[in-house]
Parts: structure tokens; C-alpha cells; sequence
């Protein structure tokens, strides 16, 4: 069978709500208005650095380095506050798991709130490897990226799950299957499409 491969944000888990209020205390920080947590969604995707820049663009600012490094600090200190697993998504895993695929992580948060995130919600023990948005010199859709998580699960075949045009590119660059998940943040189109985490498992299963 071969591995499957889960974006994180918007995928596995709804971080949206905690990203939210985060940039909000940062954008608050400089005297401008906060953002919606609508507004944020389709902000989400491209790693932390382009979040901020879209966030600041949104209030006619400008994200500094300085703005890069308040909302790590205090997002990384505490990223799950309102931040919760998708319901469908543990049944999920559990049925993966016991199938006996590797499973895997790729996202562009940086490793070390996806760490913690994982952590606090008990995700970890699912995963064989997770490779997060600095862990290399590549972020989705760089299918670099998608095939540092298949070298580190030690496999060269895999079915990428996730949210956003980026996950479907990256795996269509690899020529690998992928699956667009409808619950999320972002648009994209894969080779299936799941309405619902409840759906996945048989999804999973007919792409092998």
C-alpha cells in the first residue's frame, strides 16, 4: 500500500482561529485593525513570511522582519489555544495506521510550532516523518519539499492528502496522487476530492 502524506493546516487540524488571533496582536501591535477570521483563511498556505505579508497588505502596511518575529515568538509559545482536530480525522489515522501505511506530514508552518502543535493535540505518534517550512531550502508546491518527507518515510510512492492548490501541485510534480480536501482553507483540484475526513479512508483506499 503505499504511504499517505497529510498537509497540516486546514487539512488535519483547524489552526485558523489561534493563526488569527496572533496576527491580530501583531497587526494591534502597529495601530492597525484586525483581520476576520474569513479574511485569514485565504491567507493561509504559503508558510509564515508571506502570511505576514499578506496580513499587513490587508491593512495597507508593510510586514518588517521585526513584525516576522513578534508572531512566531508568541504563536510559538502558544499555538493551540482554540486550535482543534477535525472531526473524522483521529477515526482516520487509526484506520491508516492499522492498514500499515507510513504516514506522513508535509506543511509549510515551521517545524518548530508544527512540533508543538502536534505535540499538544497528541498527533505525533501517527506520524514516521514531518517535515515542516524550514526544515529545508523548499516549500509546496517545490516538489523538493513533498520528496524530503518520502525520503524520510523511506518510500518512493505516496498519496498526498491536503487543502490547497499547493499540496496538488507538488504531488502532481512528483506524479503522484493526491487528494483535495473540500473542509479546508484553500481551492485546488487533485485526482479525488473528499467532502468530509470521514470520506478519506475509502478514498485512500481506491487510489491504492
Amino acid at each position: 500500500m503505499r504511504a499517505v502524506i497529510f498537509d497540516l493546516d486546514g487539512t488535519l487540524i483547524d489552526a485558523a482561529p489561534d493563526i488569527t488571533s496572533k496576527l491580530n496582536a501583531v497587526l494591534g501591535a502597529d495601530g492597525l485593525t484586525p483581520l476576520t477570521l474569513p479574511e485569514v483563511h485565504m491567507m493561509i498556505g504559503d508558510g509564515a513570511k508571506i502570511l505576514l505579508a499578506r496580513a499587513f497588505a490587508a491593512r495597507g502596511g508593510v510586514a518588517q522582519p521585526r513584525h516576522i518575529d513578534h508572531f512566531m515568538d508568541i504563536y510559538g509559545k502558544n499555538p493551540v489555544v482554540d486550535t482543534v482536530i477535525y472531526d473524522g480525522i483521529l477515526p482516520t489515522l487509526e484506520v491508516l495506521r492499522a492498514q500499515g501505511r507510513r504516514l506522513g506530514i508535509c506543511t509549510n508552518k515551521p517545524m518548530h510550532a508544527t512540533r508543538e502543535v502536534l505535540d499538544a493535540l497528541k498527533l505525533t505518534r501517527f506520524f514516521g516523518a514531518v517535515v515542516g517550512g524550514d526544515a529545508t531550502p523548499y516549500r509546496k508546491p517545490d516538489p523538493r519539499h513533498l520528496a524530503a518527507v518520502l525520503s524520510e518515510l523511506e518510500v518512493t510512492d505516496a498519496i498526498m492528502v491536503g487543502d490547497h492548490a499547493n499540496d496538488m501541485k507538488a504531488a502532481a510534480s512528483l506524479k503522484l496522487p493526491a487528494v483535495f480536501c473540500a473542509w479546508g482553507y484553500g481551492e485546488g483540484v487533485g485526482d479525488a476530492r473528499a467532502e468530509s475526513p470521514a470520506e478519506l479512508p475509502e478514498i485512500i483506499a481506491a487510489l491504492g
